[in-house]
């Protein structure tokens, strides 16, 4: 059978035009959904996609960053698929579905993902160390505003400013950063940065 998996990143994302080009492979089944690719635990299509793999299953993406963010991830990922006795093909590597013996079309596949995969991950480390380069560039420049402080006693959120006065208040009490951020449900370092301005 062959199975297809198509994911965005963000409801603004086109995922109509994605499951468009699976369908003209065509393919038996598509499991799709709007999800970052960052957590494997939160999409659901796709554990739902692993686990009704079979024996000869084909497992189509369009690109390989659909399917994980990082080699590490896409490794593992298509482990899985290979564990089930299925393959996988991507759209934007060569196609090696039409040959028969499935081990030789792993083989191939290997070389060609090695290659991508390292492509892949090199280009998101250039991304990433463009964007250091910037907001440094911005810094010096006095314009870089850095993301807004979620927790602090000038935010607008009352919610947000009561937490931020009761772990303010807790930490002058002498109680642990790690107790207080599963306390207020907030995460060690904002709970470290409240603690850095008490200068304690």
């Amino acid at each position: 059978m062959k199975i297809a998996y198509a994911r965005v990143s963000s409801q603004e994302q086109n995922l109509a035009r994605k499951i468009a080009r699976l369908k003209a492979i065509p393919v038996d089944r598509i499991f799709a959904e709007k999800q970052s690719g960052k957590n494997f635990s939160e999409r659901n299509k796709l554990k739902n996609l692993l686990f009704s793999l079979k024996k000869g299953d084909i497992v189509y993406v369009t690109s390989l960053d659909r399917l994980g963010r990082n080699a590490n991830d896409l490794t593992k990922l298509i482990q899985l698929i290979r564990e089930k006795g299925a393959t996988f093909q991507s759209l934007d590597l060569p196609d090696f579905s039409a040959i028969p013996d499935p081990n030789l079309r792993n083989m191939l596949n290997d070389i060609l993902l090695t290659v991508f995969k390292f492509q892949a991950q090199s280009e998101r480390e250039r991304i990433h160390e463009r964007q250091r380069q910037g907001i440094e560039i911005a810094k010096t420049k006095g314009i870089y505003k850095g993301r807004p402080v979620l927790y602090s006693a000038l935010t607008n959120n009352i919610h947000r400013r009561s937490i931020y006065l009761a772990i303010k208040k807790d930490l002058k009490k002498g109680e642990s950063a790690i107790r207080l951020a599963k306390k207020y449900g907030v995460s060690h370092s904002t709970v470290y940065r409240i603690k850095h301005e008490l200068h304690l």
